[in-house]
C-alpha cells in the first residue's frame, strides 16, 4: 500500500479510456510527463475467449513505468483469472471497471450496472486480490443516476475486499458527460476510506490539478477527455499552463504519428490503422481552445468559441471530416499541413464523448 501511495501521490494520470489509452498515446504521454498510464477497458470474458483484438489491449510497451490494466466483467471467478493473466503480461496494477456509461455494456450487466450491485463488487475485489500480488483498485461513479448514488456503498465495499485504492469519477452514469464533476462528492469518499483516491472529472488546465488535491483530499487525478484534447496537460503539471502555437502541436502529433509507425508498422496495413486512429484523436485535438484574453478559461463542458491567430491553427481547429483526413495524411507523410490546400469545410460531425472514457 506504501509503495502505491508513493507511485500515486501528486500524479495525473492517464484515464483508461476505449480508444484513447491506444500503446502509441500512452507512450507520447509519458514522453510529456505521465508517471502512471491506464489500458483501455479490457473485457475479462475476451480475454477467456482468447481474441487477438483483446489481447493487444493488455500488450505493455517497453518503457512504459507504471501500467494498469482496467477489466471488465461480473464474475469473480472469471476477473480472478483475468487478472492473473495481465499481471503475467507485465501489469503493475489491475483496476475493475465499475463505471462504464454505454449501454452496450452496462445491458450486459457490466459497467456502471455493476456499480449497482456492492456485494458482487465485494466478491469481484476479493477474488482478484487472492489472484494476484500487484495493488487491485476500482474506478466507480458516483451512482446509476441521482435517485441512486451509491457511492460510499460502493467504496466501502471495496475496502472491506481489500481494494488498494479507488478512483471516483465524479458523475452518474445518468450524467453521461452534460453536468460538471461533482467535487465534493469525490471528497466524500476521499474523507470515508482508508486508501488512496483519485479523483477524476473536468480536468482541463495544469492550474486546476493542485487546488483539486487540496480541496478534494485525493491523492492523485485522472484525466480523460482533458488529455485527449491536450496531451500536453502532463507537462503544465508541472511547467504552467502553456498556450502551444499550431506548429508546436503539430510537433507533438507528428511524435505520436512516430511511436504509431513503430507500434503498427510503416506499411499499408499499418498507415491505414494509424490513419483510423488519427481521425479519432483529430476529433478531441480540434477541440483545444487556448486561454481566454481576459484571463479566464474555457471548460470542459462547453465548446469555446474564440478566433484563431493562425492560418495553421484555424486549420487546426476545424472540426469536418474533410479537415481532419487532410491532416491525418500530411501527418501520415511528415509533413505540415498546408491551410492552403484544405479541402473547403463541411458540415461538423461531433465525437461522442461517452467513447472517450469507458472507465
Amino acid at each position: 500500500m506504501t509503495v502505491l501511495r508513493d507511485t500515486l501521490q501528486g500524479a495525473l494520470i492517464l484515464a483508461p479510456m476505449t480508444k484513447g489509452s491506444n500503446l502509441p498515446y500512452r507512450q507520447l504521454c509519458q514522453e510529456l510527463g505521465a508517471r502512471v498510464t491506464m489500458s483501455e477497458m479490457t473485457v475479462a470474458r475476451r480475454l477467456k475467449q482468447k481474441r487477438r483484438s483483446e489481447f493487444a489491449l493488455i500488450r505493455k510497451a517497453p518503457d512504459e513505468r507504471f501500467f494498469g490494466v482496467q477489466l471488465a466483467g461480473n464474475k469473480p471467478e472469471e476477473m480472478a483469472w483475468a487478472a492473473e493473466l495481465v499481471v503475467s503480461r507485465g501489469a503493475d496494477l489491475v483496476d475493475v471497471n465499475l463505471g462504464c456509461p454505454i449501454d452496450y455494456f452496462t445491458s450486459k450487466g457490466l459497467g456502471a450496472a455493476l456499480g449497482r450491485e456492492p456485494r458482487r463488487v465485494f466478491r469481484i475485489v476479493e477474488a482478484m486480490k487472492k489472484a494476484v500480488p500487484v495493488p487491485v483498485t476500482v474506478k466507480i461513479r458516483l451512482g446509476w443516476n441521482d435517485e441512486h448514488r451509491n457511492y460510499l456503498e460502493v467504496a466501502r465495499a471495496a475496502v472491506d475486499a481489500g481494494v488498494d485504492a479507488i478512483t471516483v469519477h465524479g458523475r452518474t452514469r445518468a450524467a453521461r458527460y452534460t453536468k460538471s464533476a461533482d467535487w465534493a462528492a469525490i471528497a466524500e469518499v476521499a474523507a470515508a476510506v482508508p486508501v488512496p483516491v483519485i479523483g477524476n472529472g473536468d480536468l482541463l488546465f495544469g492550474h486546476q490539478v493542485a487546488p483539486a488535491l487540496e480541496s478534494s483530499g485525493c491523492t492523485a487525478l485522472m484525466s480523460a477527455r482533458g488529455i485527449l484534447i491536450k496531451p500536453w496537460l502532463f507537462r503544465e503539471v508541472t511547467e504552467g499552463d502553456l498556450d502551444l502555437t499550431a506548429e508546436e502541436r503539430i510537433a507533438i502529433y507528428a511524435r505520436y504519428v512516430a511511436l504509431a509507425k513503430l507500434h503498427w508498422r510503416d506499411d499499408e496495413k499499418g498507415r491505414a490503422r494509424i490513419r483510423e486512429f488519427l481521425l479519432w484523436h483529430l476529433g478531441f485535438w480540434c477541440r483545444y481552445a487556448p486561454p481566454r484574453a481576459d484571463g479566464t478559461f474555457p471548460i470542459m463542458q462547453q465548446r469555446e468559441s474564440w478566433t484563431p491567430r493562425s492560418p495553421l491553427e484555424a486549420l487546426l481547429a476545424r472540426a469536418d471530416a474533410g479537415a481532419h483526413g487532410f491532416i491525418a495524411d500530411a501527418l501520415l507523410d511528415t509533413v505540415v499541413p498546408d491551410p492552403a490546400a484544405a479541402p473547403e469545410p463541411t458540415d461538423a460531425g461531433a465525437i461522442d464523448d461517452d467513447a472517450a472514457e469507458a472507465g
